[in-house]
């Protein structure tokens, strides 16, 4: 399945019916949008004995990610459709995350606590996370994967094809992070790009929002409770006692046949 939250966009394989292990190489092939699908994630869906699914999720790159909210926000919407739920619980390597139907067309998912200590983001020492040493003052959060928050006066003046690189490899991110330019437009309201781990620009992210909404939060810059702007519309982040719900639309773009043995090298 081809799928897309507010155009952050996935390939999704159901290996409950089609059992398939995937190379690193076959995932960058799949992502390549020119010669294959085209997408910035690929998540699996297998079968769980306490969940109503578990999710696994690739950057376009071949590289894992435990946390991809737009993608769990899809297939959530995909399985209370097929299976005539009104909500689900699925499991990714951040645990349980409880996922509802919200109404008009709307799927809301529980990201889970945001991980704020240095360690469980992780950085490569202990430090401060709401104010790193870097220039320009960044927050780091944890939300299963790790999170570079700038803040910037305009952030659609802000080239984010430029700046995500370098930070996304910085030193004191060992496993690398996300990476997300944040305009504080009003209380309640942030202006956010985004520079995705092992993809690039992206119209939009889950947990990068959510991450955001947390760095703003704790700065006291906005309430728990914001309306994120991304690239590619608008995700509304609660950042509740059980966690930081992300509540959006989602789109079923295609269903496909993969052929493996059939693709370029």
């Amino acid at each position: 399945m081809k799928m897309h939250g507010l155009g952050n966009d996935f390939v999704v394989i159901d290996r409950r019916s089609h059992p398939v292990d995937l190379r690193a190489d076959e995932v960058r092939l799949i992502g390549d949008r020119h010669r294959g699908v085209g997408c910035d994630q690929l998540a699996l869906i297998d079968a769980d004995a306490e969940a109503d699914a578990r999710l696994t999720f690739f950057n376009a790159d071949g590289t894992t990610s435990a946390a991809c909210g737009n993608a769990t926000r899809c297939i959530a919407r995909h399985l209370m459709a097929t299976e005539g739920k009104a909500s689900v619980t699925l499991r990714t390597e951040r645990g349980l995350l409880a996922c509802e139907d919200a109404g008009g067309g709307l799927t809301r998912v529980n990201m889970g606590a945001p991980l704020l200590a240095w360690d469980e983001i992780p950085l490569a020492q202990a430090m401060d996370t709401l104010h790193l040493p870097i220039a320009g003052d960044p927050v780091a959060t944890g939300m299963g994967n790790p999170h570079c928050t700038f803040f910037v006066d305009d952030a659609e003046a802000a080239d984010i094809a430029a700046i995500g690189p370098g930070f996304e490899t910085h030193p004191l991110f060992p496993q690398r992070t996300n990476v997300e330019l944040v305009e504080v437009r009003d209380p309640a309201t942030l202006r956010v790009r985004i520079w995705e781990r092992g993809t690039g620009v992206t119209l939009a992210s889950g947990s990068c929002s959510c991450a955001a909404a947390v760095a703003a939060a704790r700065r006291g810059l906005v309430g728990r409770r914001v309306a994120v702007i991304v690239d590619g519309g608008t995700l509304e982040i609660d950042w509740r006692d059980d966690g930081v719900w992300m509540t959006g639309p989602m789109a079923h773009v295609f269903d496909g046949v993969l052929h493996l043995d059939q693709g370029a090298t």
